[in-house]
């Protein structure tokens, strides 16, 4: 079973204090919900838990080990992750794909296909509208079947099918297996698809017992 512990994050930067003293234990097959206002913390958080950012003290394990010693499997979907906009949508998951070189053509398809896009769609990513954008970082994050999946405010600028859409692979990639870690701003994506809900209050995370 997958895995993902924190024992006691902090963050600092610039003399402020970003994460302080989390701790958490979360297992594979469960959706964990984190909620919160801006600026509490949460990209913070998700920043470390993909390798992105090193926290000042602390340690993230991924079944068992520090991130350095096996560099884990994650899938992340964050705001303001980039693609090339002269690219299709097809041909920018290609290049991310080359980076760990574990799927081709046809899992990008697939990928692609889950989320609600053409693969053959010609169009270029700057000629996407937001919604196809999304569901096109959601591909990226899902494509390699991650062990671990963090997603941040996932539903942004995603249509009302959309959402459905987002939902059902949500539940699907932990029903797989994995770790999934996912923050909204919104109540009834928390609602729907969290197993246990967690509050992100001025750098501190605490479960919660109900919205």
């Amino acid at each position: 079973m997958n895995t993902l512990v924190g024992k006691n994050i902090g963050k600092t930067a610039s003399g402020n204090v970003l994460l302080e003293q989390i701790d958490f234990a979360f297992e594979g097959g469960k959706i964990y919900g984190i909620t919160g206002d801006n600026g509490a913390g949460k990209t913070v958080l998700f920043r470390i838990l993909a390798g992105l950012v090193k926290p000042s003290e602390g340690t993230v394990e991924y079944n068992g080990q520090a991130f350095a010693a096996q560099k884990p499997n994650i899938g992340l979907l964050i705001d303001d992750l980039s693609f090339f906009p002269e690219f299709t949508g097809q041909k920018n998951l290609q290049l991310l794909a080359k980076i760990r070189r574990q799927i081709g053509k046809e899992e990008i398809g697939e990928a692609m296909t889950r989320v609600g896009l053409d693969a053959n769609d010609k169009r270029t990513f700057k000629k996407y509208s937001l919604g196809m954008k999304q569901r096109l970082t959601l591909a990226q994050a899902i494509m390699e079947k991650p062990d671990f999946l963090f997603l941040d405010e996932p539903t942004n600028s995603v249509d009302k099918d959309g959402v459905q859409i987002f939902y059902r692979i949500i539940k699907e990639e932990a029903q797989r297996g994995a770790v999934v870690v996912v923050s909204s701003h919104i109540d009834s994506d928390i609602r729907t698809l969290a197993d246990e809900v967690y509050l992100m209050e001025k750098g501190h995370l605490q479960k919660r017992v109900s919205l």
